[in-house]
């Protein structure tokens, strides 16, 4: 009964993001976001864990704030007392916050990193991947703010470089690490939804892959994850290279739509806010690279509960063959363009 339950709302789910996309009005566009949020609820909250339940509490909460904000603007931009220009400025200023909100963005990521402490493996990649669309798209058919989105891309590299560093929780890690590319993938909107698009398919392979390793070795802390890694160095040696694509650097994957961002900006003349954001995603990396370098050198005696990786190792393989072929991929995509 529970599995007919969680198809029932993983089809809404699905259902409330294609709804919010293809709508022809605001109004059907908030419909579509309540269905989604409506159907996500009930699949991250168990009775058995007292810490999904709490996540999906703040969830719930967050989301209705950002629901009840975009319901405003659109009463603003329906206004007949306002001038029709301040009366577009003044609802796309707020629509957007509402998206910024509901996406988890920078400085409005309150309660992102804490939803996802809450959250299994399978919920956590929904959260970090399939619950971004409908805002990004929102976002990319709205008028765009150009000062709002440039203070939230900014805030975005600053949060999850600082935020970042001193957290052992593998999901608080992962919520950061989202944080940063929701920046990036802002940027990639201001001009070109192509972009976007690319930038959130690497994304989200890229993302899965490393869940899934996480979710098939039961890890949720560093301390976890050291220890798993000692016994199988063709393990760690794909997360390390899932992780370092995950922080773009090249020549892996994760390189390639950070690449497309930053040369549409540079051909837009935007110097100054693609330099700020490739200073700001380093401290970003360096903690990437601080849980890759503990994952190489230390060793740990204790014992802890993990499963084993020998039954999962054809999967883990055959999902990391992308991030092997990353340099290849992206160098005949470039060819092709």
């Amino acid at each position: 009964m529970w599995y007919l339950n969680k198809m029932l709302f993983s089809s809404f789910l699905a259902l409330g993001t294609v709804v919010a996309m293809s709508s022809y009005s605001w109004m059907g566009m908030w419909v579509g976001l309540e269905i989604n949020l409506l159907s996500f609820i009930p699949l991250i909250s168990t009775s058995k864990n007292m810490f999904s339940s709490e996540s999906a509490l703040k969830y719930f909460i967050a989301q209705v704030l950002a629901s009840t904000v975009l319901l405003l603007s659109i009463i603003i931009l329906s206004s007949k007392t306002l001038a029709f220009t301040e009366s577009n400025i003044q609802s796309s200023l707020v629509f957007n916050t509402s998206l910024l909100l509901k996406m988890g963005s920078a400085p409005l990521h309150f309660w992102f990193p804490e939803v996802m402490e809450g959250l299994t493996w399978l919920n956590s990649s929904i959260l970090l991947t399939w619950q971004k669309i409908a805002p990004m798209i929102l976002l990319s058919y709205s008028s765009k703010t150009l000062t709002l989105l440039v203070v939230a891309i900014i805030s975005c590299m600053i949060v999850s470089g600082v935020m970042g560093q001193n957290h052992l929780s593998l999901r608080k890690i992962m919520a950061y690490s989202s944080i940063n590319h929701i920046g990036w993938m802002i940027a990639a909107t201001l001009y070109f939804e192509i972009i976007w698009m690319i930038y959130f398919c690497i994304y989200t392979i890229i993302t899965l892959n490393i869940i899934i390793m996480f979710k098939k070795l039961n890890l949720f802390f560093m301390k976890q994850l050291m220890l798993s890694m000692n016994s199988e160095p063709m393990l760690k040696i794909f997360f390390i290279l899932n992780f370092l694509s995950l922080g773009g650097l090249p020549p892996f994957l994760g390189f390639f739509p950070k690449w497309l961002t930053i040369q549409t900006m540079v051909n837009e003349n935007f110097y100054s806010l693609v330099f700020i954001m490739i200073v700001s995603t380093l401290a970003t990396l360096y903690f990437y690279m601080r849980v890759t370098f503990s994952t190489m050198v230390l060793s740990m005696n204790s014992f802890l509960q993990i499963y084993s990786f020998a039954s999962h190792k054809f999967f883990v393989m055959s999902t990391n063959l992308v991030t092997l072929a990353s340099l290849i991929l992206s160098t005949l995509i470039f060819n092709l363009l």
